[in-house]
């Protein structure tokens, strides 16, 4: 699953006349750049939800995107939040574990391909969740202090404490289990409290990217990132 349903008020102006997927980065959108990742590591079929300016995407989905079949979970009624979008997408995402990434990222691999090294780490009787994490101090654009605190064997054993700054961020990439998407509140909510049964349970894992990665979420955070890439 692609989360593209965001309004993206931090990027302003970019995001007033069109959603924030199709920000381009190094002449290609956002979405693209996540679509091209999700295609080299081989993946075929991708759900992605549309909410502000909902009919460009779509538009940009069918006639700019080959190579992958494109669901749409259509959350133009109602934006859900990350939670609510993978509740709302829940039939079309089937019965087993299921990549998502945010179309608000964009990561550059390592000597291996991220998608498909995660996918090897996965121990289905393990986990509930498998979250692809970058060192706080590799955060490249973070405006934030971090997310998450990982045992010596990857578990994730908590979340950042107020005041504190957490060694690993969370690059809005991660593998989850359907059984995870149980008991959720009506409306919209954040994928946070799945994450936070999966940690009390013990079943909530990361990696660490080895790799490049930038949180795009302001303007400013456009020229960095492409110099980023020329760099690599």
């Amino acid at each position: 699953m692609v989360m593209a349903a965001g309004i993206g008020k931090r990027m302003r102006p970019l995001t007033a006349t069109r959603p924030k997927p199709l920000v381009e980065v190094a002449g290609r959108a956002l979405l693209d750049h996540a679509l091209d990742r999700l295609r080299a590591a081989g993946v075929e079929r991708a759900v992605v939800n549309v909410h502000y300016l909902a009919d460009a995407l779509e538009a940009h989905l069918k006639h700019r995107v080959d190579g992958i079949e494109v669901l749409v979970s259509d959350e133009r009624a109602q934006l859900m939040e990350t939670g609510g979008g993978l509740v709302q997408a829940r039939a079309l995402l089937g019965d087993e574990p299921f990549l998502v990434v945010n179309s608000d990222n964009l990561w550059i691999d390592g000597p291996t391909d991220a998608i498909r090294l995660l996918a090897s780490r996965w121990d289905d009787a393990a986990m509930d969740a498998l979250l692809l994490l970058i060192p706080y101090a590799r955060a490249n654009n973070h405006g934030g202090q971090g997310d998450f605190h990982l045992a010596a064997d990857g578990r994730i054993t908590k979340r950042r404490g107020a005041g504190r700054v957490a060694p690993f961020v969370y690059t809005g990439v991660q593998i989850v289990s359907p059984r995870l998407i149980r008991d959720w509140p009506e409306g919209p909510f954040s994928t946070n409290l799945f994450w936070n049964r999966a940690i009390a349970d013990g079943r909530c894992y990361g990696m660490v990217h080895q790799g490049l990665w930038s949180e795009l979420n302001t303007p400013a955070a456009i020229p960095k990132t492409e110099a980023l890439l020329v760099d690599g």
